[in-house]
């Protein structure tokens, strides 16, 4: 070996990757809402400099952790970033509980999305987080590029919001974990079949500790919409479907209540024409945690990153 080469071996750093791994990282963003100021926490994935960003969004109760094994999966091509909804994880509660609604959901996810410093992100949401996403994506110069609707679309069950009703906001109080995992087990069955690790870490980041024993990590007052404003009717909210373009791929959970399979069938048909799967064995919603799930989506968003 000659003395350049060997110098050069000495003094010019290996090839680093174009991308490197970026484990979790735990964030928050300050909002404003009609009665105030209010914190949005956030867990973030992959390179902070990786302009490719997905936005995942949770459904009525859940919280951003949800995504965590969707979000490992794709941090090495993305940088992913999965908010807790305010009134959930670690987010803060409302004092004014009548300000919970998707106007103030919407608000929050663009001011996220301007701390993100990003002209255009992806977006995946399931159920609350999918409407939360098409409100956005029907907006005028909207910064989704790319849009996954996890088992919600158009149409809304009226008997799919009764029986969210029935649990929201009126989980007990848990002496145990163990109690704790029996109980999300029970009102989370149609999640479809799921490791005991899976289930186990849905409950870890499901509940809180209190006085006494654990308390579901969310603002029970988030419920009360369901119970004093029952629905009869179906939520329409195909007018905003239809002023969706960007490329949209629907989930739906083969025996969801929330989704019905006329409704999905129909939104290849209208709107953005979206690519419709259903994931057999589940209800509502599919986790996004099975390998073939997560494999959905990442071949979808991979998609938005070939065409940018």
């Amino acid at each position: 070996m000659s003395l350049f080469e060997a110098l050069k071996k000495l003094f010019v750093p290996a090839p680093r990757p174009l991308r490197p791994y970026h484990g979790l990282r735990e964030r928050s963003v300050q909002c404003i809402g009609p009665h105030g100021l209010h914190r949005m926490a956030y867990t973030e994935w992959g390179d902070p400099a990786n302009p490719h960003v997905v936005v995942c969004v949770h459904g009525l109760t859940r919280n951003g952790r949800d995504f965590d094994f969707l979000a490992q999966a794709l941090a090495e091509e993305f940088r992913v970033v999965c908010p807790d909804v305010v009134g959930r994880g670690r987010s803060d509660w409302l004092g004014v509980k009548a300000d919970y609604g998707f106007p103030l959901y919407v608000a929050d996810m663009i001011t996220l999305i301007a701390r993100l410093n990003v002209d255009t992100v992806q977006w995946v949401g399931t159920s609350m987080g999918g409407i939360i996403g098409m409100l956005i994506a029907s907006q005028p110069h909207t910064p989704i590029g790319r849009l996954v609707l996890n088992d919600v679309g158009p149409v809304i069950t009226a008997a799919s919001l009764r029986r969210i009703g029935q649990y929201v906001g009126t989980a007990p109080k848990f002496a145990s974990m163990a109690e704790a995992e029996a109980y999300i087990r029970t009102v989370s069955e149609p999640f479809g079949k799921l490791t005991d690790a899976q289930w186990h870490h849905l409950t870890v980041h499901s509940v809180r500790p209190v006085e006494g024993g654990f308390a579901m990590i969310y603002d029970p007052a988030i419920g009360d919409a369901f119970r004093l404003n029952p629905l009869v009717m179906d939520v329409d909210l195909w007018q905003v479907y239809d002023a969706i373009s960007c490329p949209t791929l629907a989930i739906r959970g083969a025996q969801s209540d929330l989704l019905e399979p006329p409704v999905h069938r129909a939104m290849a048909e209208r709107g953005p024409h979206a690519r419709i799967v259903e994931v057999e064995g589940v209800g509502h919603a599919p986790m996004l945690m099975d390998p073939a799930q997560i494999g959905l989506v990442r071949d979808f968003l991979r998609e938005g990153v070939k065409a940018a």
